[in-house]
């Protein structure tokens, strides 16, 4: 492996993808024979994996240890925290998350996905889809990930029969119809010996669709950012104490969606006022347009009062402004949750404050039933709450944009995020 990045590495795309299943799934496995078979481990951190499994008894490399770095997790043999990998193979870049299968990390697993493209759930061959496997499923569609990759793991230990795989798949499609999911794929392996991961394997002659990182490198999601109407936060008012400077005025950020162009009027949210585009800039170089997830600093025709937190949108294409709002929260905190709580409020780079209203239901992730009307929200818990802000918030759906449709909850006194919630409408 090189640490020098070339041109050619730069124009590759990314792919962030997270794992997600139930514990002993196979999910640390998974990304560690990814990254070994894809050459995407360094010699010493190899030699440092077969060092501690032969401490451990192991009569082989045990991969999962590549991503199960804490100290904890490897003497209980579990995933706790996110672990984050990254590896590039000649076609495509990827950045993992690898998430723990435990009920009571779901709050992590969160983490890891929320940035994701697509989640890979997976599944043990000899146990079918469980409890986990129901809530994960449920959490990457809630979180937006249209991509589903089904892994079904293990199929070695079930003499790589088809009928078993046919049965997960039948059973994983019922869940995923409830949920909503849209696209799903499925794919047999063996993680631990490496059938149908990075190559296809002669044991599954059933199977005739492509191996794992096949799919993974040919999977097309860099238009979805760039579609639907333009979205870009301010993040930081650029103004050099410079006398060369002194008429640049800047407002630098990412855009989360779409495309601005220079001569395009936009509305400034929340305040409403209206201007045209007259610079874009990006490192030393100016852009005549540029697209989601390009990092910009834009210059505006008219010099008007903006501030960190303030939306850019087309005029056409506004987004809607309100303080009163309904959105579905995943709680990550061991206080639970309860109506009339105060907390601070993260939403795109706008700080606040919010007071929960009500909580209107939970999710019950064995039957993804509603339970209408609870007092309290525990930690772990999908629910329905309504919030009101301290200031207007402008902000989109989070099924249309997950940027702006996003928010957190952080305890002021601890400044621990304790929960993450994904807009659905205003309260009128």
């Amino acid at each position: 492996m090189t640490t020098h990045e070339t041109a050619s590495d730069r124009s590759m795309s990314m792919l962030r993808f997270s794992t997600a299943g139930s514990v002993d799934d196979g999910k640390s496995t998974l990304i560690g024979r990814l990254l070994f078979d894809a050459k995407g481990i360094f010699e010493d951190q190899l030699a440092h994996v077969e060092e501690a499994s032969r401490r451990r008894g192991f009569d082989r490399t045990e991969l999962a240890l590549l991503t199960d770095g804490l100290r904890a997790e490897r003497e209980q043999g579990i995933t706790i925290d996110v672990a984050y990998r990254y590896f590039a193979t000649p076609k495509r870049k990827f950045i993992i998350a690898d998430t723990p299968g435990h009920v009571q990390y779901t709050r992590n697993m969160v983490t890891g996905a929320s940035t994701a493209d697509v989640a890979l759930v997976l599944v043990d061959a000899r146990n079918g889809v469980v409890e986990q496997s129901r809530r994960h499923a449920t959490l990457s569609t809630l979180l937006g990930i249209s991509e589903l990759v089904v892994c079904v793991n293990k199929m070695d230990l079930v003499g790589w029969s088809k009928d078993r795989f046919d049965e997960i798949v039948a059973e994983f499609s019922a869940l995923a119809k409830k949920i909503g999911a849209r696209g799903v794929r499925y794919v047999p392996i063996s993680a631990l010996n490496g059938d149908n991961v990075v190559t296809r394997s002669d044991k599954s002659p059933w199977y005739d669709g492509p191996a794992l990182l096949e799919w993974l490198e040919g999977v097309d999601v860099s238009s979805r950012k760039s579609q639907g109407p333009a979205r870009f936060a301010v993040q930081w008012v650029i103004r050099p104490q410079s006398d060369a400077f002194h008429d640049y005025r800047a407002y630098a950020g990412q855009i989360a969606s779409g495309t601005f162009a220079v001569g395009d009027e936009i509305t400034v949210l929340p305040s409403g006022i209206r201007t045209t585009i007259e610079h874009i800039d990006h490192h030393s170089t100016s852009l005549e347009r540029a697209s989601a997830p390009l990092s910009v600093a834009i210059r505006l025709r008219d010099n008007v009062d903006i501030s960190r937190g303030d939306l850019f949108v087309p005029s056409q294409s506004p987004a809607t402004v309100g303080q009163h709002l309904r959105a579905r929260l995943c709680w990550m905190a061991q206080k639970p949750l309860t109506a009339r709580s105060t907390w601070a409020i993260k939403h795109t780079t706008r700080w606040g404050k919010a007071v929960v209203t009500g909580i209107e239901s939970k999710l019950d992730v064995n039957t993804l039933d509603a339970i209408e009307g609870p007092e309290k929200v525990e930690l772990n818990d999908i629910a329905t709450i309504t919030v009101k802000t301290s200031t207007p918030l402008a902000f989109d759906r989070y099924e249309d944009n997950r940027t702006t449709g996003s928010f957190i909850l952080v305890d002021e006194a601890t400044n621990a995020t304790v929960g993450a919630g994904m807009i659905e409408s205003l309260v009128e």
